[in-house]
């Protein structure tokens, strides 16, 4: 099975001239958790969750429509493409810790976006995940390790 067969094709997008109050009625409209930005050129310069922008208004203490959302995004971004195996993505999202990919094409330039909960469903139009299904088990593994819990950030360092 490929990404494409289960992404979520043209996904809204913020620019980094965007405010976080903009990434957030987007996740509000497309019942999501994360916004990809794109650059003036149309590739993707990062993401940013809803977990990014509940962040920054409480350590900021601004309201989101004076954040910046180039501020908060995590420009340290993992794409994958639509023709990868699904397989491959879901092993950079257990490496990364993510719960969602950007999916690229050309460079960078956004065409969809891969969530957790795409695989699951993908996995299940297939076979479910019985124990002797090797993507059901992959699938697995891969909420295991995206659930785990990260080193803590010190709230200094914000």
């Amino acid at each position: 099975m490929r990404v494409q067969d289960v992404m979520t094709d043209s996904p809204r997008a913020c620019t980094v001239h965007d405010t976080a109050n903009a990434a957030a009625r987007i996740m509000w409209e497309q019942d999501c958790g994360a916004v990809p930005i794109v650059g003036d050129d149309g590739r993707v310069a990062g993401i940013v969750t809803d977990r990014d922008i509940c962040m920054a208004a409480y350590f900021q203490g601004l309201p989101l429509s004076a954040i910046p959302v180039a501020k908060i995004m995590s420009p340290d971004v993992c794409t994958c493409h639509a023709e990868d195996e699904l397989t491959r993505a879901e092993r950079l999202m257990r490496e990364r810790q993510v719960n969602r990919l950007p999916v690229v094409q050309d460079g960078q330039t956004l065409v969809g976006i891969l969530s957790l909960c795409d695989v699951t469903q993908g996995i299940k139009r297939v076979g479910g995940l019985r124990q002797r299904n090797p993507e059901g088990q992959e699938l697995l593994e891969t909420v295991a390790a995206v659930r785990e819990p990260r080193q803590p950030r010190s709230v200094a360092s914000h």
